[in-house]
């Protein structure tokens, strides 16, 4: 009967694990991880950026406050108070 008590027993803690982890998703970036920029480009990288889309991220932990832009070799953290990238996401369409 031990063994039985022990199954149900782990069966349910089982259950409250997964249902505890797909709670903590809900309303959150829809990936595993949200983006993340942990420094920002100072020059000027008008040149690399390929699209029309951007993304804006505030600071959080060990992320700072950034624009996301795409080049040919993945994303680029730009500072968003630079002058280069105001001028580029006054054309662009945020994501």
């Amino acid at each position: 009967m031990s063994v039985k008590i022990l199954s149900i027993t782990l069966l349910l803690l089982s259950m409250c694990v997964c249902c505890h982890s797909s709670e903590d998703t809900h309303g959150r970036h829809p990936g595993p991880f949200p983006p993340c920029c942990t420094a920002v480009t100072k020059g000027n990288m008008t040149a690399d950026v390929v699209g029309q889309i951007y993304h804006e991220l505030a600071a959080r932990g060990d992320c700072v406050k950034a624009i996301i832009f795409y080049t040919k070799d993945g994303k680029l953290c730009a500072d968003p108070d630079a002058q280069w990238v105001k001028d580029l996401i006054a054309n662009m369409t945020k994501v």
